[in-house]
């Protein structure tokens, strides 16, 4: 029969392996030396591709505007 004292141990042992063996196999970003580092498993992750929009974000509403102005500049001569 086991003692309490060596039970305890094998019970840290076992933490110990499990925690380590977690810590290595994720994988997260780090930062070092002012750099974002990728985790791991940056290749299989899934790319997101937005195109490029317009700059100025209401170009609609802009050129209604002008069209408007012309308009009644128009009218208006």
């Amino acid at each position: 029969m086991k003692s309490n004292h060596s039970k305890g141990w094998t019970h840290a042992l076992i933490c110990a392996v499990v925690l380590a063996a977690a810590a290595t196999s994720t994988g997260c970003q780090i930062n070092t030396a002012g750099q974002t580092l990728p985790s791991p498993y940056y290749i299989h992750d899934d790319v997101q591709y937005f195109p490029p929009g317009p700059e100025m974000k209401l170009t609609e509403e802009a050129n209604l505007m002008k069209a408007y102005n012309a308009d009644r500049e128009a009218e208006g001569r």
